[in-house]
């Protein structure tokens, strides 16, 4: 399955255009887009992105674009090791499914184990890549699941019928990529 175009998505109501709470001469649109990823462990994994694109309700409304409307290019996801705004850093910090556990990663430079920062943005000319970071937290997000790592320093233990299940629900996560795991599907 291919990427599907970006298309624009309407509130409940019908409005492409929300209209900011704060101050009523800005807002945003909402676009989605279905993606198709394969993970650098083998796994494919299909997505749903989204994105807001914000701006002033003039340039917003000048776009003209409906309920509907296909786009040209991509969704991105851009992940980070210091956060996309000072002022509000836990906003975009990348979350491991509905576990309340921050995934964290190791600093390149200092070696510090920090958060990870994650936002999704529009791209109309479809070359931008997205950024990805592997977080080194998965056995703590694994834990949070109710699932224990299967694996010890010297041999792999087979894994259960019920922890293979379980398993395949953690792939599913957004969040999750299954790293040292060997089994059978």
């Amino acid at each position: 399955m291919a990427n599907s175009k970006v298309t624009v998505q309407a509130d409940d109501q019908g409005n492409v255009i929300r209209v900011s709470k704060n101050n009523p001469e800005f807002g945003h649109m909402r676009l989605i887009q279905n993606q198709t990823e394969f993970s650098t462990s083998g796994w494919v994994n299909n997505k749903q992105r989204s994105t807001l694109v914000h701006g002033t309700i003039e340039n917003l409304t000048t776009l003209g674009f409906t309920s509907g409307q296909q786009l040209e290019g991509n969704i991105i996801v851009t992940e980070q090791l210091t956060p996309f705004s000072e002022t509000e850093s836990e906003r975009d910090l990348k979350m491991a499914g509905d576990t309340g556990i921050t995934c964290m990663a190791a600093d390149p430079e200092t070696g510090e184990i920090v958060p990870i920062y994650r936002r999704t943005k529009y791209d109309p000319t479809g070359l931008a890549k997205p950024a990805y970071i592997p977080h080194v937290n998965a056995d703590e997000i694994r834990a949070a699941n109710g699932i224990t790592s299967t694996v010890s320093t010297n041999e792999e233990k087979p894994m259960s019928k019920k922890e293979k299940e379980q398993l395949k629900e953690v792939v599913k996560e957004e969040a999750i990529e299954v790293e040292n795991e060997t089994f059978e599907l």
